[in-house]
């Protein structure tokens, strides 16, 4: 179980043209929205990653007031091949990771592997992933399930890391899912 005091969530590569191309992608936004909102209710750290913004720009204009630490720039497509993205992770203390973003069959995906291997517990959030082609996303998750990743979805994740109704943060989770 996801419990808000061992969990980040990795806010994987959402920018600028690639994230439009996107199966689903309002949806997508939708949800990837409603997690960055209900992880800083519930004082939940994030990490944001950025696939060579240079080319691929930056994480996108509406989820920019929701990022309170630079984003890590990588070239590998797992997370776990960029130093300071470990580094990141290793100084929130936690090992209940969270995996969101795009694309669910390349950098989700080899992430997610990774982070197995180090010994992480890892989520994906199934309906806060995407790829261009809906047929890599559900092979990739169907992979990653196979693997030991435990799939789950945004409100799930919520309520989950919530545990409880009398929880100060609550209102604002229900508010975020409504």
């Amino acid at each position: 179980m996801l419990s808000k005091e061992n969990a980040v969530l990795i806010f994987i590569d959402v920018q600028g043209r690639l994230a439009e191309l996107a199966d689903g992608a309002d949806a997508l936004f939708k949800n990837l929205r409603r997690l960055l909102e209900g992880m800083k209710a519930l004082n939940v750290p994030v990490i944001v990653t950025e696939q060579i913004p240079e080319k691929l720009g930056p994480t996108r204009d509406e989820f920019q007031p929701f990022i309170t630490t630079p984003p890590v720039t990588k070239t590998s497509f797992s997370c776990c091949g960029e130093p300071a993205f470990l580094k990141s992770l290793e100084k929130t203390g936690r090992r209940h990771v969270i995996l969101c973003g795009i694309e669910t069959h390349v950098c989700v995906y080899q992430t997610a592997m990774h982070l197995l291997e180090s010994g992480c517990e890892v989520y994906a959030v199934a309906d806060a992933v995407s790829s261009r082609d809906p047929a890599n996303k559900a092979l990739a998750l169907r992979r990653m399930e196979a693997e030991g990743v435990k799939l789950t979805g945004t409100e799930m994740v919520l309520f989950e890391l919530l545990g409880d109704a009398k929880d100060p943060a609550f209102k604002s989770v229900l508010n975020i899912v409504k």
